[in-house]
């Protein structure tokens, strides 16, 4: 069956609202950034322990927005580990350097090294239970540039043909570390990694946890295969899906200051990290919330 070329965006955008809570926010400020995804929360300290009620405040505003936003926080490693560590268990990364401690992955790009995650991904799907979220810290940004987007892919879902809803509907896909960063290590530590992370399998579609919305789980690193088709027409399908997370119509897009926090449901939304400021240098620290199994 040939899937129907998307080129341009959805004339109407059509959105499946989360259960959000009607009432409003008393201990935060939430100023969206798009009718779709991203809002930016103030009034809130993150260097400082939180109370359950602002916590709770900003998970909702977390499960309503996908990715949120705080500005001017002046954070160290171990407090964005404190804060991180109010969500769950932490991730340790075996391909990316590390800053403090194992569980923050540092990027540090500058006149010998650009940036490499300009392309729309969903973290860590090659593991078994990918991240749930994530929380990035700017450290040091340049003057201009180096900007990340975020796709919701909830959206993307509900903006799918009927026909191709109905075709992945039950697909279920392989994920691998190997194409993207097998290339990093020598092949008796890609045999090692490979015995820890085999391929995965997780569904097209999945079923978010809180608040039961179909997102679109498939990516253009990690995805490698869908399963019942053949070698072209899983080829075909995976890129027309993954097609899905460039519309504007369903992102939104941060400019870096230092000192910003960005978190993202990363079982919810896609990102993209422009690579447009070499030589500048530009250093973020990420923190990840081990996630559950896709269903």
């Amino acid at each position: 069956m040939a899937v129907t070329p998307m080129l341009a965006g959805p004339r109407t955008l059509r959105r499946v609202p989360e259960a959000w809570d009607p009432s409003p926010y008393r201990r935060i400020g939430v100023e969206p950034l798009t009718p779709t995804i991203g809002a930016v929360v103030t009034g809130v300290d993150l260097a400082e322990r939180l109370d359950a009620q602002t916590f709770a405040e900003i998970r909702r505003c977390l499960l309503e927005w996908k990715v949120i936003f705080f500005r001017d926080q002046e954070l160290e490693s171990e407090q964005q580990l404190a804060f991180a560590r109010m969500w769950g268990d932490l991730e340790e990364h075996p391909f990316i350097p590390a800053g403090d401690t194992d569980e923050v992955a540092r990027f540090e790009k500058n006149d010998r090294v650009g940036g490499y995650e300009n392309v729309w991904h969903t973290d860590v799907t090659w593991r078994e239970r990918p991240a749930m979220a994530a929380i990035l810290r700017a450290v040091e940004v340049p003057a201009v540039g180096g900007d990340t987007l975020f796709a919701d892919m909830a959206v993307a879902y509900d903006n799918l043909p009927v026909d191709v809803k109905e075709r992945i509907d039950g697909m279920r896909a392989e994920h691998d570390f190997m194409p993207t960063f097998g290339f990093l290590v020598s092949a008796s530590e890609r045999e090692h990694l490979r015995a820890r992370y085999p391929v995965v399998e997780h569904p097209v579609v999945r079923t978010h946890p809180d608040t039961g919305r179909r997102t679109l789980f498939v990516n253009g690193v990690f995805t490698t295969r869908l399963l019942g088709l053949d070698a072209d027409e899983s080829a075909a399908l995976l890129e027309y899906l993954a097609r899905q997370a460039t519309f504007p119509e369903y992102q939104c897009r941060w400019r870096w200051r230092a000192g910003d926090i960005a978190m993202w449901d990363n079982r919810a939304v896609q990102h993209y990290a422009a690579s447009d400021y070499f030589p500048a240098r530009r250093v973020m620290e990420r923190v990840a919330i081990v996630g559950d199994r896709p269903y």
